[in-house]
């Protein structure tokens, strides 16, 4: 059952190998607490009631936070819908259980003052392979609003022909075009030009972004040069590529940009995942407001 589900997702569904791994555990982790295996787990058994006594035992006993229990409610709820989908059960015992309630948390961003100042280091041109690479790192990840996963996965063939866009492999296989600013972009054919003159890309490999071996690099090596280039500039609080994801839709609807651009450069399926960064623009907001209103500097 787990294995033909697994291969729904992958082929029907579009998921990423990660994405895919996440439900392979969250589902063996159900069936663990049931005291069952994938071979003798019976679904068309299971109560609603069971399903609530397992998210009791995982919050109580597991301390898992209720984003991370949503997470695996969002699991069950996949797999019984497909379930239901192919005949296998006759009811889907997982749509009557609510998602837990979370704590609306804002998005961390780096602010604009501060971005600045890391986006002209960034933008000086060197003969040190890792450094413009790690330059370029953080100016596709803040100029483009790219996903980690997105960005480790660009060829150097997804460039247009002049270098002027780029296109993107998102979540769910889905495809779009992203533009590229006239100093990114010169940033990348001067990056390319580095690779070749010190041979260092294999003649198979077409990653944009190569270690010094010229193989692809990973995702965790692209998670810890953002974390350290962030501490460098004085970036204070979370430090990863999401935040950078987040600056870049932040200070574009600060900017002024519509939300519908936004959300198509983003890639989100839903406007409803964009509209989370308008409690940022609004904070801003709040902070200009008590700055420069005469009653909070003083005033009568």
């Amino acid at each position: 059952m787990l294995p033909e589900f697994l291969t729904y997702l992958e082929a029907e569904r579009r998921y990423s190998p990660l994405t895919i791994r996440n439900y392979r555990r969250d589902i063996e982790r159900f069936l663990a607490w049931l005291g069952v295996d994938e071979a003798s787990f019976d679904p068309s058994q299971l109560r609603t009631e069971d399903i609530r006594e397992w998210i009791l035992y995982r919050t109580e006993t597991g301390r898992v936070s209720a984003a991370s229990m949503n997470r695996e409610i969002s699991s069950l709820r996949a797999l019984f819908r497909w379930l239901l989908r192919t005949g296998a059960v006759g009811r889907d015992v997982v749509h009557p259980i609510p998602s837990l309630r979370t704590s609306q948390r804002l998005p961390a961003f780096v602010p604009e003052s501060r971005m600045s100042g890391i986006v002209s280091e960034c933008e000086c041109d060197s003969e040190d392979f890792v450094r413009e690479r790690n330059s370029l790192i953080i100016l596709l990840l803040y100029t483009c609003g790219l996903r980690l996963a997105e960005l480790v996965g660009i060829d150097r063939n997804d460039f247009s022909a002049d270098f002027s866009s780029l296109r993107i492999r998102g979540k769910g296989d889905k495809e779009r075009i992203v533009p590229m600013l006239e100093f990114v972009r010169e940033k990348i054919l001067h990056y390319i030009g580095l690779i070749e003159r010190q041979n260092i890309c294999i003649s198979s490999e077409k990653a944009l972004f190569l270690t010094h071996k010229g193989k692809r690099i990973s995702r965790t090596a692209v998670y810890r040069t953002v974390q350290e280039e962030l501490d460098r500039a004085g970036v204070q609080g979370k430090k990863s590529p999401h935040v950078l994801r987040h600056t870049f839709a932040t200070h574009l609807l600060n900017g002024g940009a519509d939300m519908r651009e936004i959300q198509e450069l983003l890639g989100h399926a839903s406007l409803q995942a964009t509209q989370v960064y308008t409690h940022n623009s609004i904070a801003r907001l709040r902070e200009i407001y008590a700055k420069a209103h005469p009653r909070e500097k003083g005033g009568k």
